[in-house]
């Protein structure tokens, strides 16, 4: 397959992404929307590094290891933003981003 083909598919989940984060109000659809989002980066890096190291015909797998630490970070993302979630959902039975600044106080 070409690059060209993985750097589409990346842009159109980057796109799903950001209209998810945009559009939504629930807040595990904006968690999952930014997890489309970091998937979209995971599969540039991980394109880039192939075309690069089958272009020199050594292996090159920086694109691998800095995708694998977006794959941490997205974990830990995931992690505070269930538990914010939870902490929404208990006080207003309801997980509606649109209450978060009734939470000032």
């Amino acid at each position: 397959m070409l690059l060209n083909q993985f750097l589409l598919l990346a842009a159109v989940l980057f796109c799903i992404g950001v209209y998810g984060v945009i559009s939504r109000r629930n807040g595990v659809m904006v968690l999952m929307s930014i997890e489309l989002i970091l998937n979209s980066v995971n599969l540039n890096l991980v394109a880039f590094s192939a075309m690069h190291s089958s272009a020199l015909g050594v292996p090159n797998v920086s694109g691998q290891v800095f995708a694998l630490f977006v794959i941490a970070v997205a974990a830990a993302e995931v992690g505070v933003g269930l538990a914010i979630v939870l902490a929404i959902f208990r006080t207003y039975r309801s997980v509606d981003l649109d209450e978060v600044d009734l939470m000032k106080g």
